[in-house]
Protein backbone atom coordinates (compact mmCIF):
# COMPACT_ATOMS: atom_id res chain seq x y z
CA UNK A 1 0.00 0.00 0.00
CA UNK A 2 2.78 2.55 0.84
CA UNK A 3 4.38 1.79 -2.55
CA UNK A 4 1.07 2.49 -4.29
CA UNK A 5 0.69 5.83 -2.49
CA UNK A 6 4.27 6.79 -3.35
CA UNK A 7 3.66 5.93 -7.01
CA UNK A 8 0.45 7.96 -7.02
CA UNK A 9 2.25 10.93 -5.45
CA UNK A 10 5.03 10.64 -8.03
CA UNK A 11 2.49 10.64 -10.90
CA UNK A 12 0.72 13.71 -9.45
CA UNK A 13 4.03 15.56 -9.11
CA UNK A 14 5.05 14.64 -12.67
CA UNK A 15 1.69 15.89 -13.98
CA UNK A 16 2.15 19.15 -12.08
CA UNK A 17 5.64 19.52 -13.54
CA UNK A 18 4.35 19.18 -17.11
CA UNK A 19 1.55 21.65 -16.41
CA UNK A 20 3.93 24.19 -14.84
CA UNK A 21 6.42 23.74 -17.67
CA UNK A 22 3.66 24.58 -20.17
CA UNK A 23 2.67 27.64 -18.11
CA UNK A 24 6.31 28.76 -17.95
CA UNK A 25 6.55 28.58 -21.75
CA UNK A 26 3.35 30.64 -22.13
CA UNK A 27 4.57 33.23 -19.63
CA UNK A 28 7.96 33.43 -21.37
CA UNK A 29 6.19 33.94 -24.70
CA UNK A 30 3.92 36.63 -23.20
CA UNK A 31 6.95 38.34 -21.63
CA UNK A 32 8.67 38.45 -25.03
CA UNK A 33 5.54 40.03 -26.54
CA UNK A 34 5.38 42.67 -23.78
CA UNK A 35 9.09 43.46 -24.19
CA UNK A 36 8.53 43.91 -27.93
CA UNK A 37 5.62 46.29 -27.23
CA UNK A 38 7.79 48.24 -24.78
CA UNK A 39 10.52 48.62 -27.45
CA UNK A 40 7.95 49.82 -30.01
CA UNK A 41 6.47 52.19 -27.42
CA UNK A 42 9.95 53.56 -26.64
CA UNK A 43 10.58 54.28 -30.35
CA UNK A 44 7.22 56.07 -30.54
CA UNK A 45 8.04 58.05 -27.40
CA UNK A 46 11.47 59.12 -28.67
CA UNK A 47 9.92 60.17 -31.98
CA UNK A 48 7.32 62.34 -30.23
CA UNK A 49 9.85 63.80 -27.77
CA UNK A 50 12.14 64.82 -30.64
CA UNK A 51 9.31 66.92 -32.11
CA UNK A 52 8.46 68.48 -28.73
CA UNK A 53 4.98 69.44 -29.88
CA UNK A 54 2.61 67.86 -27.38
CA UNK A 55 3.28 67.18 -23.71
CA UNK A 56 -0.11 65.48 -23.56
CA UNK A 57 0.91 63.04 -26.29
CA UNK A 58 4.16 62.28 -24.44
CA UNK A 59 2.06 61.69 -21.30
CA UNK A 60 -0.24 59.17 -23.04
CA UNK A 61 2.64 57.20 -24.58
CA UNK A 62 4.56 57.29 -21.28
CA UNK A 63 1.42 56.10 -19.46
CA UNK A 64 1.14 53.12 -21.81
CA UNK A 65 4.82 52.32 -21.28
CA UNK A 66 4.29 52.30 -17.49
CA UNK A 67 1.30 49.97 -17.93
CA UNK A 68 3.42 47.61 -20.06
CA UNK A 69 6.24 47.69 -17.49
CA UNK A 70 3.79 46.81 -14.70
CA UNK A 71 2.44 43.93 -16.78
CA UNK A 72 6.01 42.74 -17.44
CA UNK A 73 6.81 42.81 -13.70
CA UNK A 74 3.63 40.86 -12.87
CA UNK A 75 4.46 38.28 -15.56
CA UNK A 76 8.01 37.87 -14.23
CA UNK A 77 6.63 37.45 -10.69
CA UNK A 78 4.30 34.69 -11.93
CA UNK A 79 7.30 33.03 -13.58
CA UNK A 80 9.28 33.24 -10.32
CA UNK A 81 6.38 31.72 -8.35
CA UNK A 82 5.98 28.86 -10.84
CA UNK A 83 9.72 28.23 -10.77
CA UNK A 84 9.67 28.12 -6.95
CA UNK A 85 6.85 25.54 -7.08
CA UNK A 86 8.77 23.55 -9.66
CA UNK A 87 11.88 23.65 -7.47
CA UNK A 88 9.86 22.44 -4.46
CA UNK A 89 8.55 19.46 -6.47
CA UNK A 90 12.06 18.65 -7.70
CA UNK A 91 13.38 18.79 -4.12
CA UNK A 92 10.63 16.35 -3.07
CA UNK A 93 11.67 14.02 -5.88
CA UNK A 94 15.31 14.26 -4.79
CA UNK A 95 14.36 13.45 -1.19
CA UNK A 96 12.26 10.48 -2.37
CA UNK A 97 15.10 9.19 -4.58
CA UNK A 98 17.60 9.55 -1.72
CA UNK A 99 15.38 7.44 0.58
CA UNK A 100 14.82 4.81 -2.12
CA UNK A 101 18.54 4.64 -2.88
CA UNK A 102 19.39 4.26 0.81
CA UNK A 103 16.99 1.29 1.14
CA UNK A 104 18.22 -0.26 -2.13
CA UNK A 105 21.87 0.07 -1.17
CA UNK A 106 21.27 -1.46 2.28
CA UNK A 107 19.36 -4.40 0.74
CA UNK A 108 22.01 -4.81 -1.95
CA UNK A 109 24.83 -4.78 0.64
CA UNK A 110 23.07 -7.46 2.71
CA UNK A 111 22.52 -9.55 -0.40
CA UNK A 112 26.19 -9.20 -1.45
CA UNK A 113 27.33 -10.37 2.01
CA UNK A 114 25.08 -13.43 1.81
CA UNK A 115 26.26 -14.10 -1.74
CA UNK A 116 29.87 -13.85 -0.60
CA UNK A 117 29.29 -16.39 2.18
CA UNK A 118 27.72 -18.83 -0.23
CA UNK A 119 29.90 -18.00 -3.22
CA UNK A 120 31.29 -21.53 -3.60
CA UNK A 121 30.04 -23.42 -6.63
CA UNK A 122 30.22 -26.55 -4.49
CA UNK A 123 27.79 -25.13 -1.90
CA UNK A 124 25.37 -24.21 -4.72
CA UNK A 125 25.65 -27.71 -6.15
CA UNK A 126 25.11 -29.23 -2.72
CA UNK A 127 22.05 -27.01 -2.22
CA UNK A 128 20.54 -28.51 -5.38
CA UNK A 129 21.75 -32.10 -4.87
CA UNK A 130 20.51 -32.23 -1.30
CA UNK A 131 16.95 -31.95 -2.56
CA UNK A 132 14.60 -34.79 -1.59
CA UNK A 133 13.29 -35.23 -5.14
CA UNK A 134 13.73 -34.00 -8.71
CA UNK A 135 10.93 -31.39 -8.47
CA UNK A 136 12.50 -29.83 -5.38
CA UNK A 137 15.92 -29.81 -7.10
CA UNK A 138 14.39 -28.07 -10.13
CA UNK A 139 12.72 -25.44 -7.94
CA UNK A 140 16.01 -24.83 -6.07
CA UNK A 141 17.84 -24.37 -9.40
CA UNK A 142 15.14 -21.88 -10.53
CA UNK A 143 15.41 -20.06 -7.21
CA UNK A 144 19.20 -19.61 -7.62
CA UNK A 145 18.65 -18.38 -11.17
CA UNK A 146 15.99 -15.87 -10.06
CA UNK A 147 18.13 -14.77 -7.12
CA UNK A 148 21.04 -13.98 -9.48
CA UNK A 149 18.68 -12.12 -11.86
CA UNK A 150 17.14 -10.16 -8.97
CA UNK A 151 20.60 -9.14 -7.71
CA UNK A 152 21.52 -7.94 -11.22
CA UNK A 153 18.24 -6.01 -11.58
CA UNK A 154 18.69 -4.42 -8.18
CA UNK A 155 22.15 -3.25 -9.20
CA UNK A 156 20.70 -1.76 -12.42
CA UNK A 157 17.91 -0.02 -10.43
CA UNK A 158 20.51 1.56 -8.11
CA UNK A 159 22.45 2.77 -11.16
CA UNK A 160 19.27 4.20 -12.81
CA UNK A 161 18.09 5.99 -9.67
CA UNK A 162 21.59 7.38 -9.09
CA UNK A 163 21.54 8.84 -12.62
CA UNK A 164 18.05 10.28 -12.00
CA UNK A 165 19.28 11.83 -8.76
CA UNK A 166 22.21 13.50 -10.55
CA UNK A 167 19.84 14.82 -13.25
CA UNK A 168 17.35 16.21 -10.73
CA UNK A 169 20.15 17.86 -8.76
CA UNK A 170 21.51 19.45 -11.96
CA UNK A 171 17.99 20.62 -12.88
CA UNK A 172 17.43 22.07 -9.42
CA UNK A 173 20.75 23.94 -9.54
CA UNK A 174 19.80 25.32 -12.96
CA UNK A 175 16.42 26.43 -11.61
CA UNK A 176 18.09 28.19 -8.69
CA UNK A 177 20.23 30.17 -11.16
CA UNK A 178 17.14 30.96 -13.32
CA UNK A 179 15.18 32.09 -10.25
CA UNK A 180 18.00 34.37 -9.14
CA UNK A 181 18.18 35.83 -12.66
CA UNK A 182 14.41 36.52 -12.62
CA UNK A 183 14.66 38.21 -9.21
CA UNK A 184 17.51 40.46 -10.42
CA UNK A 185 15.61 41.21 -13.64
CA UNK A 186 12.46 42.11 -11.70
CA UNK A 187 14.35 44.34 -9.29
CA UNK A 188 15.88 46.22 -12.22
CA UNK A 189 12.46 46.63 -13.92
CA UNK A 190 10.93 47.94 -10.67
CA UNK A 191 13.72 50.53 -10.34
CA UNK A 192 13.17 51.63 -13.96
CA UNK A 193 9.41 51.78 -13.37
CA UNK A 194 9.86 53.99 -10.33
CA UNK A 195 12.01 56.43 -12.33
CA UNK A 196 9.43 56.52 -15.13
CA UNK A 197 6.63 57.20 -12.66
CA UNK A 198 8.63 60.12 -11.24
CA UNK A 199 9.18 61.43 -14.76
CA UNK A 200 5.45 61.03 -15.44
CA UNK A 201 4.63 63.01 -12.29
CA UNK A 202 6.86 65.88 -13.47
CA UNK A 203 5.15 65.79 -16.85
CA UNK A 204 1.69 65.93 -15.22
CA UNK A 205 2.73 68.95 -13.16
CA UNK A 206 4.01 70.75 -16.28
CA UNK A 207 0.76 69.99 -18.14
CA UNK A 208 -1.37 71.26 -15.23
CA UNK A 209 0.33 74.65 -15.51
CA UNK A 210 -1.31 75.05 -18.91
CA UNK A 211 -4.74 73.82 -17.78
CA UNK A 212 -6.90 76.53 -19.38
CA UNK A 213 -5.48 76.04 -22.87
CA UNK A 214 -5.64 72.23 -22.65
CA UNK A 215 -9.24 72.23 -21.38
CA UNK A 216 -10.18 74.66 -24.14
CA UNK A 217 -8.55 72.39 -26.78
CA UNK A 218 -10.33 69.32 -25.41
CA UNK A 219 -13.74 71.02 -25.51
CA UNK A 220 -13.08 72.19 -29.04
CA UNK A 221 -12.13 68.66 -30.13
CA UNK A 222 -15.23 67.25 -28.42
CA UNK A 223 -17.44 69.66 -30.41
CA UNK A 224 -15.66 68.63 -33.62
CA UNK A 225 -16.07 64.97 -32.68
CA UNK A 226 -19.84 65.40 -32.13
CA UNK A 227 -20.17 67.07 -35.52
CA UNK A 228 -18.28 64.21 -37.19
CA UNK A 229 -20.39 61.62 -35.31
CA UNK A 230 -23.57 63.25 -36.65
CA UNK A 231 -22.11 63.18 -40.16
CA UNK A 232 -21.18 59.50 -39.79
CA UNK A 233 -24.64 58.69 -38.38
CA UNK A 234 -26.25 60.33 -41.42
CA UNK A 235 -23.99 58.44 -43.83
CA UNK A 236 -24.70 55.11 -42.09
CA UNK A 237 -28.45 55.69 -42.31
CA UNK A 238 -28.04 56.51 -46.00
CA UNK A 239 -26.06 53.28 -46.51
CA UNK A 240 -28.73 51.26 -44.66
CA UNK A 241 -31.53 52.90 -46.68
CA UNK A 242 -29.65 52.26 -49.93
CA UNK A 243 -29.10 48.58 -49.10
CA UNK A 244 -32.75 48.17 -48.06
CA UNK A 245 -33.95 50.03 -51.17
CA UNK A 246 -32.14 47.58 -53.44
CA UNK A 247 -33.59 44.60 -51.54
CA UNK A 248 -37.09 46.17 -51.54
CA UNK A 249 -36.90 46.86 -55.28
CA UNK A 250 -36.21 43.22 -56.02
CA UNK A 251 -38.97 42.01 -53.68
CA UNK A 252 -41.55 44.49 -55.00
CA UNK A 253 -40.69 43.73 -58.64
CA UNK A 254 -40.96 39.98 -58.02
CA UNK A 255 -44.28 40.42 -56.17
CA UNK A 256 -45.78 42.70 -58.85
CA UNK A 257 -44.89 40.27 -61.64
CA UNK A 258 -46.17 37.29 -59.62
CA UNK A 259 -49.55 38.96 -59.03
CA UNK A 260 -49.79 40.32 -62.57
CA UNK A 261 -47.44 38.58 -65.06
CA UNK A 262 -48.47 41.00 -67.83
CA UNK A 263 -47.86 44.12 -65.73
CA UNK A 264 -46.45 47.09 -67.61
CA UNK A 265 -43.16 48.71 -66.53
CA UNK A 266 -45.24 51.64 -65.25
CA UNK A 267 -47.31 49.37 -62.99
CA UNK A 268 -44.20 47.61 -61.68
CA UNK A 269 -42.57 50.99 -60.92
CA UNK A 270 -45.71 52.11 -59.04
CA UNK A 271 -45.66 48.94 -56.91
CA UNK A 272 -41.94 49.40 -56.20
CA UNK A 273 -42.47 53.02 -55.14
CA UNK A 274 -44.89 51.87 -52.41
CA UNK A 275 -42.35 49.49 -50.86
CA UNK A 276 -41.37 50.75 -47.34
CA UNK A 277 -37.66 51.35 -46.71
CA UNK A 278 -36.00 51.46 -43.25
CA UNK A 279 -32.96 53.65 -42.58
CA UNK A 280 -32.17 52.27 -39.12
CA UNK A 281 -32.01 48.52 -39.65
CA UNK A 282 -30.75 46.47 -42.60
CA UNK A 283 -33.07 43.81 -43.95
CA UNK A 284 -30.48 41.06 -44.37
CA UNK A 285 -30.39 38.85 -47.44
CA UNK A 286 -29.30 35.21 -46.83
CA UNK A 287 -25.80 36.14 -48.07
CA UNK A 288 -25.61 39.21 -45.81
CA UNK A 289 -26.74 37.12 -42.83
CA UNK A 290 -23.87 34.68 -43.40
CA UNK A 291 -21.39 37.58 -43.41
CA UNK A 292 -22.92 39.12 -40.27
CA UNK A 293 -22.90 35.79 -38.43
CA UNK A 294 -19.27 35.18 -39.42
CA UNK A 295 -18.31 38.68 -38.23
CA UNK A 296 -20.10 38.13 -34.91
CA UNK A 297 -18.44 34.71 -34.46
CA UNK A 298 -15.02 36.43 -34.60
CA UNK A 299 -15.75 38.74 -31.68
CA UNK A 300 -12.63 39.03 -29.52
CA UNK A 301 -10.29 37.79 -32.25
CA UNK A 302 -10.47 40.50 -34.94
CA UNK A 303 -7.06 41.94 -35.92
CA UNK A 304 -6.29 45.54 -35.00
CA UNK A 305 -6.99 48.27 -37.60
CA UNK A 306 -3.24 49.08 -37.52
CA UNK A 307 -0.32 46.69 -37.18
CA UNK A 308 1.22 48.41 -34.14
CA UNK A 309 -0.09 50.76 -31.47
CA UNK A 310 -2.02 51.06 -28.23
CA UNK A 311 -5.44 52.36 -27.20
CA UNK A 312 -4.85 55.91 -26.01
CA UNK A 313 -8.54 56.76 -25.58
CA UNK A 314 -11.16 54.16 -24.81
CA UNK A 315 -14.84 53.93 -25.73
CA UNK A 316 -17.70 55.86 -24.11
CA UNK A 317 -17.76 58.53 -21.42
CA UNK A 318 -14.61 58.71 -19.32
CA UNK A 319 -12.66 61.09 -17.12
CA UNK A 320 -9.69 62.92 -18.62
CA UNK A 321 -6.42 61.15 -17.57
CA UNK A 322 -5.23 64.30 -15.77
CA UNK A 323 -8.32 66.45 -15.14
CA UNK A 324 -10.76 64.04 -13.46
CA UNK A 325 -13.66 66.51 -13.49
CA UNK A 326 -13.52 66.78 -17.28
CA UNK A 327 -15.62 64.09 -19.00
CA UNK A 328 -14.66 63.00 -22.52
CA UNK A 329 -17.02 61.15 -24.86
CA UNK A 330 -15.66 58.80 -27.49
CA UNK A 331 -17.86 56.91 -29.95
CA UNK A 332 -15.05 54.47 -30.79
CA UNK A 333 -11.48 53.83 -29.66
CA UNK A 334 -8.45 55.94 -30.52
CA UNK A 335 -5.28 54.01 -31.26
CA UNK A 336 -1.94 55.80 -31.17
CA UNK A 337 0.41 54.32 -33.74
CA UNK A 338 3.67 55.05 -35.60
CA UNK A 339 4.01 57.84 -38.12
CA UNK A 340 3.32 56.56 -41.64
CA UNK A 341 1.14 53.68 -40.35
CA UNK A 342 -1.35 52.02 -42.69
CA UNK A 343 -5.00 51.45 -41.76
CA UNK A 344 -6.25 47.93 -42.51
CA UNK A 345 -9.61 46.16 -42.56
CA UNK A 346 -10.41 44.05 -39.50
CA UNK A 347 -12.72 41.77 -41.53
CA UNK A 348 -13.84 41.09 -45.10
CA UNK A 349 -16.72 43.17 -46.44
CA UNK A 350 -17.73 45.89 -48.90
CA UNK A 351 -16.81 49.58 -48.85
CA UNK A 352 -20.11 51.33 -48.10
CA UNK A 353 -18.67 54.84 -48.15
CA UNK A 354 -15.48 56.87 -48.42
CA UNK A 355 -16.02 60.02 -46.33
CA UNK A 356 -14.25 63.36 -46.37
CA UNK A 357 -14.94 64.60 -42.83
CA UNK A 358 -12.67 67.65 -43.15
CA UNK A 359 -9.96 68.80 -45.56
CA UNK A 360 -7.40 66.71 -43.61
CA UNK A 361 -9.59 63.92 -42.22
CA UNK A 362 -10.88 61.11 -44.39
CA UNK A 363 -12.68 57.94 -43.30
CA UNK A 364 -13.61 54.56 -44.78
CA UNK A 365 -16.81 52.72 -43.85
CA UNK A 366 -16.99 48.96 -44.52
CA UNK A 367 -20.19 46.93 -44.32
CA UNK A 368 -20.15 43.38 -42.93
CA UNK A 369 -23.80 42.25 -43.16
CA UNK A 370 -25.58 44.50 -40.65
CA UNK A 371 -22.29 45.50 -38.98
CA UNK A 372 -20.22 48.55 -39.96
CA UNK A 373 -16.57 49.31 -39.18
CA UNK A 374 -15.27 52.86 -39.64
CA UNK A 375 -11.61 53.87 -39.96
CA UNK A 376 -11.31 57.58 -39.24
CA UNK A 377 -8.48 60.15 -39.38
CA UNK A 378 -6.84 59.00 -42.62
CA UNK A 379 -4.68 61.36 -44.69
CA UNK A 380 -5.17 59.27 -47.85
CA UNK A 381 -7.49 56.46 -48.95
CA UNK A 382 -6.64 53.56 -51.28
CA UNK A 383 -10.15 52.06 -51.78
CA UNK A 384 -13.42 53.19 -53.37
CA UNK A 385 -17.11 52.75 -52.65
CA UNK A 386 -18.35 49.31 -53.74
CA UNK A 387 -14.92 47.63 -53.49
CA UNK A 388 -14.87 44.13 -52.01
CA UNK A 389 -12.39 44.12 -49.13
CA UNK A 390 -10.47 41.22 -47.57
CA UNK A 391 -9.25 40.97 -43.98
CA UNK A 392 -6.09 43.08 -43.24
CA UNK A 393 -6.34 44.77 -46.65
CA UNK A 394 -4.81 48.25 -46.72
CA UNK A 395 -7.39 51.08 -46.68
CA UNK A 396 -5.12 54.13 -46.57
CA UNK A 397 -2.54 56.08 -44.56
CA UNK A 398 -3.19 57.23 -40.98
CA UNK A 399 -2.82 61.01 -40.59
CA UNK A 400 -0.13 62.53 -38.37
CA UNK A 401 -1.29 65.76 -36.74
CA UNK A 402 1.07 68.57 -37.70
CA UNK A 403 0.45 70.49 -34.46
CA UNK A 404 0.84 67.68 -31.95
CA UNK A 405 2.91 65.10 -33.82
CA UNK A 406 0.29 62.46 -32.89
CA UNK A 407 -0.55 59.62 -35.29
CA UNK A 408 -3.96 58.36 -34.20
CA UNK A 409 -6.62 56.28 -35.93
CA UNK A 410 -10.17 56.39 -34.61
CA UNK A 411 -11.92 53.04 -35.02
CA UNK A 412 -15.69 52.70 -34.71
CA UNK A 413 -17.95 49.66 -34.77
CA UNK A 414 -21.74 49.65 -35.15
CA UNK A 415 -24.53 47.14 -35.64
CA UNK A 416 -26.98 49.01 -37.82
CA UNK A 417 -27.06 52.45 -36.08
CA UNK A 418 -26.06 51.19 -32.62
CA UNK A 419 -22.52 52.02 -31.48
CA UNK A 420 -20.62 49.34 -29.58
CA UNK A 421 -17.26 49.15 -27.82
CA UNK A 422 -14.74 47.99 -30.47
CA UNK A 423 -12.12 47.00 -27.87
CA UNK A 424 -14.08 43.90 -26.91
CA UNK A 425 -14.08 42.74 -30.55
CA UNK A 426 -10.33 43.13 -31.13
CA UNK A 427 -7.82 40.42 -30.26
CA UNK A 428 -5.43 40.83 -27.34
CA UNK A 429 -2.56 40.66 -29.88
Amino acid sequence: MPKFLLSLLFMCMTSMMWSQSSQQEKLEQRKAEIQKEIRENEKMLQNVKSKEKSAMNVFLIQKNKIRLKETLINTTEKQTKLLANDMYINQMKINKLNKELLVLKEDYATMIVKSYKSRSEQSRAMFILSAENFLQAYKRAQYLKQYTSFRKNQGEEIKTKSTQLVNFNDKLNGQKVAKQKLLVENKKEKETLEKEKQEQEKLVNSIKKDKNRIVSDIRKKQRESKTIDKQIDRLIREAIAEANRKAALEKARAKALAEKPNATPKEVAAAVAKAPVSSSRIELTPEDKLIADSFKANRGSLPWPVEKGFISLGYGDQAHPIYNTLVIHNSGVEITTNEGATARAVFGGEVASVMVLSPVNKAVMIQHGDYFTIYQNLSSVSVSKGDKISIKQSLGRVRTNGDTGKTVIKFLLLQNTTYTNPQGWLSNK
